[in-house]
């Protein structure tokens, strides 16, 4: 059976707009839970030689936070332990609120004094614990971060379009490459704010759920991903558009029979993709769950915008010739 996606391409355009302005307002309105690599923030790596409770360590932890001095206490924002796989070690990340005319000397003390009292109360298990790393960032490097972030997925965008439209260069003799780079940009940029916005939606909600580092390397991928997917569509219809035998086909037909022809191809290699990722999500590692659930909301808008989108945009913006 074939589906007329372009026939019906304004609903689909209604749903991408939609689901844009969602992410929109999610993004000038919700906060950006920042991970502590983002932020000022400490990092501590410990080693252990026997067993080590994980839910006592948490505890302790929890209970060097709250003794910290009561001036200070607004400072710690968020505080997380976890093990490290298949290794006797286990790291302690805290993450801290900036505060304007923050007195730099007083917050470096408020660090060591944490690290040091946190420590003082670990070595004191039954569980051999020694301090082997400890890493202080400062507000500078997560601004600097911040803002490459930015830059880096414009540039990767727009350079990827560039590409395209070289790529896509006297391919058809009257047909120009132009309209494939600009349904690219449109598409890319779709699914990185659909994407980043449906995941500050999911973080305000769920707050264990952070935007750091890993986030900005998953919005990349998301994009080779996305691109990789509406190549494939954007193959087949150069294909049948230098195809004899399509020469007395309209280009909305010849369109629709490229969506058509790789549907398949598209969903069942996304579906594999987002059942790789579910597993990932419940089973790996929770220090790169933040990165998988990024990545499974841009496989799914990826999937959609490079179906339902790309194609009848092009159709659209070609003036349907």
């Amino acid at each position: 059976m074939i589906f007329n996606f372009i026939k019906n391409r304004k609903k689909f355009y209604s749903v991408s707009i939609t689901t844009t302005l969602i992410a929109i307002i999610a993004l000038f309105t919700l906060p950006l839970n920042l991970w502590i690599d983002m932020t000022w923030w400490v990092q501590a790596e410990y080693n252990y030689s026997d067993k080590v409770d994980m839910n006592e360590v948490s505890k302790i932890l929890n209970d060097t936070k709250s003794n910290i001095k009561f001036e200070w206490k607004e400072l710690i924002n968020t505080v997380t332990a976890y093990k490290v796989s298949w290794e006797n070690k286990f790291v302690i990340e805290a993450g801290l609120n900036q505060i304007d005319n923050l007195d730099i000397k007083k917050l470096e003390e408020l660090k060591i004094s944490f690290k040091d009292e946190l420590s003082k109360k670990l070595t004191s298990m039954e569980s051999s614990i020694s301090l082997t790393r400890y890493v202080n960032i400062w507000e500078s490097f997560g601004a600097y971060i911040k803002q490459t972030a930015y830059i880096t997925l414009f540039l990767t965008i727009v350079f990827i379009s560039i590409y395209l439209a070289w790529a896509f260069r006297w391919s058809i003799e009257w047909f120009s490459s132009f309209p494939f780079a600009g349904v690219t940009i449109i598409t890319l940029f779709h699914d990185v704010l659909v994407a980043l916005g449906f995941y500050l939606i999911t973080s305000f909600f769920f707050p264990e759920f952070k935007v750091d580092t890993f986030f900005i390397t998953a919005m990349l991928t998301v994009l080779g991903y996305s691109v990789s997917d509406t190549i494939v569509i954007m193959d087949r219809i150069r294909s049948n558009l230098k195809n004899k035998l399509n020469k007395k086909l309209d280009f909305g037909s010849l369109v629709n029979n490229a969506i058509n022809e790789t549907l398949a191809r598209s969903l069942f290699t996304s579906f594999t993709v987002f059942l790789t990722l579910v597993a990932m999500f419940f089973f790996w590692p929770i220090t790169i769950k933040w990165f998988i659930l990024a990545m499974m909301y841009g496989t799914i808008f990826g999937t959609y915008s490079s179906i339902a989108i790309a194609a009848p945009l092009l159709y659209d913006i070609s003036g349907k010739k």
